[in-house]
């Protein structure tokens, strides 16, 4: 089996897909490319069980075959040759690999591609498409939220509620919760499903940066994301996502507006001075002032800042963590925020203050006790 191909097309459409490998895989052949040679077209596939990637690249070929290809070495190679047409000749029956460029001649071992396993197909599903820019978008905004914890394993994802007014994705790790709702997204039947946080990674690396158009299809068990000549489908999480909707209070009388960059300048030099353990800072509302605090009693630390700031509600002293406060700020992009508070012992809101039509983002994050310091 013999085929040509450009040496930094291959590069790059490996590369797309080279995040799902792990290193020390429960099976050893995923350690290597699934190179499939049919009709002129090489077909790559990666996979660690969970989730397998796939891409298509036009060679010149005239037999047809298969092969598993080591990943880490075959990318090593590519990465370090000029652009050019480089030959792969393969022994069928030996599983030996000789790789020919202008430079000179690489031999590598392959393995038997029967032993790589099949990836699954999506049958009797539903389907949506979504565009690259707006799935982007939705996964930067609620992924950072999600659970490393996998005793929790609904949480460890993002949960996707499809409907036919609206798309809504929800990742809580019991510390903060995200809800972001798209207009511009809608299914024939409403259907809801949670998506690993590392297949919505590997995604999101992978999206082009021209806006194209995703087609999402998925059944009770599989997720399968398909956009120009690049597959993905991964394994759902089969658990029940907590009732997210009851934890978002609704009643929150005190609100804030205030600058978004000039808040989270402040908590990141604030945040310097807060307790390693808990990285509490305090932010005390009154008036039109808001004084954000922190102190770390085992190393005398302390600093406080004072911001100004529209406010509409009984003064208030509350409690974050301050990391959680500078990844949701970090993650809006709108010029000024909304906090809505009730009460220091319940959850603050997070809103951003201009919103785009077709989006409606809500942060929420529980309050951490304070410190009886003054």
């Amino acid at each position: 089996m013999k085929f040509v191909v450009s040496s930094t097309v291959l590069l790059k459409q490996l590369t797309a897909i080279n995040g799902v490998i792990t290193t020390n895989p429960v099976v050893p052949i995923l350690e290597n490319f699934l190179f499939e040679i049919a009709d002129g077209k090489l077909v790559v596939y990666a996979s660690d069980l969970q989730t397998s990637m796939i891409t298509e690249i036009n060679v010149e070929a005239k037999a047809k075959g298969s092969i598993a290809v080591p990943a880490k070495i075959l990318l090593d190679t590519l990465k370090n040759l000029p652009e050019q047409p480089v030959t792969f000749t393969i022994d069928a029956e030996t599983y030996s690999i000789e790789i020919s460029s202008d430079n000179g001649r690489y031999k590598l071992s392959g393995e038997n591609a029967t032993d790589f396993p099949k990836v699954p197909a999506v049958k009797n599903g539903y389907s949506v498409d979504v565009s690259s820019d707006v799935l982007d978008r939705a996964i930067a905004s609620t992924i950072f939220a999600a659970s490393s914890d996998e005793l929790k394993p609904a949480m460890t994802g993002v949960f996707l509620n499809l409907t036919e007014q609206n798309a809504t994705f929800v990742a809580t790790d019991g510390h903060r919760l995200i809800r972001y709702r798209r207009t511009d997204i809608a299914a024939e039947v409403n259907n809801t499903l949670i998506v690993p946080k590392k297949a919505l990674n590997l995604l999101k690396a992978s999206l082009p940066s021209d806006n194209t158009n995703v087609k999402v299809d998925f059944n009770a068990s599989n997720a399968f994301f398909s956009f120009n000549n690049i597959k993905m489908i991964c394994r759902l999480i089969d658990e029940r996502f907590p009732d997210y909707e009851n934890a978002i209070p609704v009643n929150n009388p005190n609100v804030m507006t205030i600058g978004r960059t000039d808040m989270l300048n402040s908590l990141k030099r604030i945040s310097i001075y807060a307790n390693k353990t808990t990285h509490q800072v305090r932010l005390k509302i009154a008036g039109s002032e808001l004084q954000i605090s922190a102190e770390d009693l085992d190393f005398s630390n302390e600093a406080n800042e004072r911001l100004s700031c529209e406010y509409n509600g009984q003064d208030i002293e509350i409690g974050f963590n301050a990391k959680f406060l500078i990844e949701m700020l970090s993650n809006l992009d709108s010029d000024s925020i909304e906090m809505h508070f009730s009460a220091p012992n319940r959850a603050g809101i997070i809103k951003p203050a201009d919103k785009d039509e077709n989006e409606d983002i809500l942060m929420l994050v529980m309050p951490v006790m304070l410190n009886s310091y003054a």
